[in-house]
């Protein structure tokens, strides 16, 4: 209830301060997102291309910044000024919070038509209704916990592919005598979150992870298994090259491609980078599931949320863009070029490399057996507010080397409660 009553805040005093909202041209579809990086930047284009060839005139809103912090200030200016956007790029939660205040349109009659019920995964379709209500469509699902590695670099420092955390750390101190930076990071919040979450995965398994992200138990956080997170996160920060902070995530990627790093934790996004350098799972590189957490899916669902808008011309225009993003031939296509996989359960994988066929099983086995979670990191498990919070307590951390990890559990515990 508190974030809600400080986005109303947010709302009441944006609104005296902007400018009256600008004219929209007919037919047009306007779409705020953060998919900038190489890979992402052609998935988009396939989206602008589908579109246009309906008659629909694409604008492109993209603000840059890998988990959309700014991309999420500019879309509350326009919301606000009553100039949304035709669609946004949102996820889990957020969703709920701009529908309940009344920003979002409902598609539910498209989502019928296309038989949304049945063709998405039970856990995909709740995360895009509110109040039983469809007010998004979902584009794709990436698999968080990923380990990325340059078998090349491997072989060279004499390493073996991890499979258990002991084995992880194992390879990154042969990779480091080798002269190479063990894990490629970017010193960025939602990176620093991205290992933080995977290594709870690891330690503390699917319902201690959903204790701590998404229930945010009091006592969880406080338990000696998660002292062995803050611990082990910790030890991770030894294997990270000096110039890690402010580095993008496909910068990260880039030194795993180019062998200046033998591993990097990252979502499946990092497999469009490999893709787009030319590189072939199992030859140039290898996924594997982060050490630890066979069997585990940490998920994050891409999904654009549609606002209200008044304009006629561009809520067909609109609709149209919702009915694309659903359909078979943009779900394949944005996928290969995503690196993620398709949120519909009716579509043939044999165009999608390994990697996404073990990411589309692994799914569905995790989701049926309750070992699919959320990722907070990426803004599916809890409120804007309390992931904030997460992150501050994490990264502060993760860049002080005389950081307490007792200290930090009732830390983050203190800092959750304050974000509620």
């Amino acid at each position: 209830m508190k974030a809600l009553n400080r986005l109303a805040l947010a709302v009441s005093l944006s609104c005296a301060a902007l400018a009256a909202p600008l004219t929209a041209h007919a037919g047009e579809v306007e779409v705020l997102h953060w998919w900038t990086s190489g890979g992402e930047a052609r998935a988009v284009d396939v989206l602008k291309q589908l579109m246009q060839k309906q008659g629909d005139t694409w604008k492109d809103f993209a603000v840059a910044g890998g988990a959309g912090e700014a991309a999420m200030t500019v879309l509350k200016t326009r919301a606000v000024s009553g100039n949304p956007p035709s669609a946004a790029q949102l996820k889990g939660p957020d969703i709920q919070e701009w529908a309940s205040m009344g920003f979002l349109a409902n598609i539910s009659d498209i989502a019928k038509q296309g038989n949304w019920d049945t063709i998405l995964p039970k856990r995909v379709a709740q995360t895009m209704q509110h109040d039983g209500e469809y007010v998004a469509v979902p584009a794709g699902i990436h698999r968080i916990n990923w380990l990325w590695i340059n078998p090349a670099v491997f072989k060279k420092a004499g390493a073996k592919v991890p499979t258990t955390l002991d084995e992880f750390f194992e390879a990154a101190d042969k990779l480091k005598a080798a002269g190479v930076v063990p894990l490629a990071h970017g010193g960025q919040n939602w990176q620093d979150g991205t290992i933080f979450e995977s290594l709870v995965m690891a330690i503390m398994g699917p319902e201690g992870y959903d204790k701590v992200f998404v229930q945010t138990d009091a006592d969880t956080i406080r338990s000696d298994k998660m002292v062995e997170v803050f611990k082990t996160f910790k030890r991770i920060k030894g294997y990270v090259d000096p110039n890690a902070a402010g580095r993008d995530w496909n910068l990260a990627t880039a030194m795993v491609i180019e062998g200046k790093a033998g591993m990097q934790i990252m979502g499946d996004w990092a497999k469009a980078e490999f893709t787009a350098a030319g590189k072939k799972p199992g030859v140039d590189y290898e996924c594997v599931v982060m050490p630890g957490t066979q069997g585990d899916f940490i998920y994050n669902i891409d999904s654009l949320a549609m606002f209200k808008i008044k304009n006629k011309d561009n809520q067909k225009a609109q609709d149209d863009l919702v009915r694309t993003v659903i359909d078979k031939p943009f779900q394949e296509v944005f996928n290969l070029n995503k690196g993620s996989i398709p949120v519909r359960n009716d579509i043939d994988l044999a165009k999608f490399d390994s990697c996404a066929q073990q990411s589309a099983k692994d799914f569905q086995a995790a989701n049926a057996e309750g070992k699919a979670e959320p990722s907070m990191a990426h803004s599916m498990a809890n409120t804007s507010y309390v992931q904030g919070a997460i992150f501050d307590v994490v990264t502060n951390f993760f860049n002080d080397a005389n950081a307490d990890p007792k200290k930090a559990t009732e830390q983050l515990v203190a800092a959750i409660q304050a974000a509620k």
